[in-house]
């Protein structure tokens, strides 16, 4: 009877483990890609872009691969260099899929940033982007 007690103490301490240690990389994450809008670094945000990806900034929308996300990201930190990034909300819709909402703002204008992204292996990968004006 014992044993099955410490099997099942055992067990327990894994799974909180590995919850915590999963929750903690989902929380990083986030954290990183807030710190990469602040600084309007589009190579350090494709890390967490998706194989492909959605893009839409002010309806003009695409798929895209992650490099060549990387490019348009590129050119809309060129055209509009941050100022701030802040997030706003946090969510999920299950498990796997995760959603964040953020201001955005540059020096004359202010964006609303819908980020949606997944676990992929334990990481948390970008499959959406839509940056609007406000």
């Amino acid at each position: 009877m014992k044993k099955l007690l410490y099997i099942g103490i055992l067990f327990f301490i894994v799974f909180t483990y590995g919850q915590a240690k999963s929750i903690n990389a989902q929380n990083n994450s986030i954290e990183e890609i807030v710190t990469v809008f602040q600084s309007g670094s589009s190579r350090e945000l494709a890390r967490f872009f998706a194989q492909g990806i959605d893009i839409n900034i002010n309806g003009n929308q695409g798929d895209y691969s992650k490099s060549q996300a990387e490019v348009v990201m590129r050119d809309f930190f060129k055209k509009f260099p941050p100022m701030d990034f802040q997030l706003l909300h946090k969510g999920n819709n299950s498990d796997q899929i995760i959603y964040y909402i953020g201001n955005y703002k540059s020096e004359e204008t202010v964006f609303k940033v819908f980020i949606r992204g997944r676990k992929e292996q334990n990481e948390f990968k970008v499959y959406s982007l839509d940056i609007v004006k406000n």
